[in-house]
């Protein structure tokens, strides 16, 4: 039974584009990008939400059943109090409200309160829990945050020295630095709440940037096994190239989905999916343009004591000629 299949290719299977000419240009375009991330982190700063700010937080409980965080999230909007917050905790019918710090002091944030309690009838709602978080514990989540991006990196550089070589990691590591600087820099001139959702899509733009360096270092490891005489460059781009559809098509169709859920996906979501949108297409120029050229600099071979290498280029090349003679 034969199915009909949608003509459909973007990417053809046989590219031969030239990336390592292409990424002399690339490269002073990326290390620009990352000096002006650096100035504006440092001069303009981000957006810092609640999360790192601090403020007060409200913990209601829904008496006549599943709460409506649309409903909450209108009123509270309309009290003209800044920065706010709403989520379901535990279940449907529990919701923690959270109010970014008021200027005023203590006497501030308990008004915040007062016109909270105002605004949404205490007979639909009990209050089980209000808390004023201040900056110093703010500051610890800051720190925190940090820290585990930090170990995330250090985390995934360990991972590619073991799986590779640590020219490998190296290599990696930068890409993905390079992915999380520019990333803050987005922040910084967008001017979108950083919070800890914001730290989420970081994270998350590591991992996939790291799983698309992956495929690449994985094609340039074995074109080398196979083809041992072939300059690094050419290797590279035979790599590249060999990666590209599914680099490419891989991207598009996360990025319609982040796009969708961006417009359609209410403000809750639109922190996270826009740092994403800009993360994915920074995580695949890099993945492209930076993690193979950097291995030009060190020239990477298969060790030649490495018998399990020799022994798989000589099956890979004994294959060729088999297909070869077949055809």
């Amino acid at each position: 039974m034969s199915y009909w299949r949608f003509p459909l290719r973007l990417i053809p299977d046989d590219t031969n584009l030239p990336f390592m000419k292409w990424a002399r240009v690339r490269t002073p375009i990326s290390l620009a990008l990352i000096v002006l991330s650096f100035v504006l982190f440092f001069t303009v700063g981000v957006n810092e939400g609640i999360d790192f700010k601090g403020g007060t937080v409200i913990e209601i409980h829904s008496i006549n059943g599943v709460a409506d965080t649309a409903k909450i999230r209108g009123i509270v909007d309309g009290l003209g109090l800044g920065d706010v917050q709403i989520q379901n905790i535990g279940s449907e019918n529990d919701v923690l409200i959270r109010v970014a710090t008021q200027p005023g002091g203590e006497a501030a944030q308990q008004q915040v309160v007062e016109k909270v309690r105002g605004s949404l009838s205490t007979s639909e709602y009990e209050y089980r829990n209000v808390e004023v978080v201040g900056p110093r514990v703010s500051g610890e989540l800051a720190t925190t945050g940090t820290y585990a991006v930090l170990f995330t990196i250090a985390g995934i550089m360990a991972y590619i020295w073991f799986r590779f070589e640590w020219q490998f990691g190296i290599a990696a590591v930068a890409t993905l630095v390079h992915d999380a600087i520019l990333t803050l820099g987005f922040f910084a001139i967008t001017q979108i709440d950083f919070n800890l959702t914001s730290l989420a899509a970081i994270l998350t733009i590591i991992g996939y940037s790291l799983n698309d360096t992956v495929v690449i270092f994985d094609r340039i490891r074995e074109i080398l096994r196979r083809y041992k005489q072939m300059p690094i460059r050419e290797v590279i781009d035979l790599a590249t190239n060999q990666t590209l559809a599914r680099t490419i098509m891989t991207s598009l169709t996360l990025e319609l989905a982040l796009i969708s859920l961006y417009l359609f996906g209410g403000p809750v979501v639109q922190s996270f999916t826009a740092a994403m949108i800009w993360g994915i297409f920074v995580a695949t120029a890099s993945s492209i343009f930076i993690g193979g050229p950097i291995l030009v600099y060190f020239n990477i071979r298969p060790r030649p004591t490495d018998a399990k290498v020799e022994d798989e280029a000589a099956e890979e090349k004994a294959a060729d000629t088999t297909t070869v003679a077949g055809a």
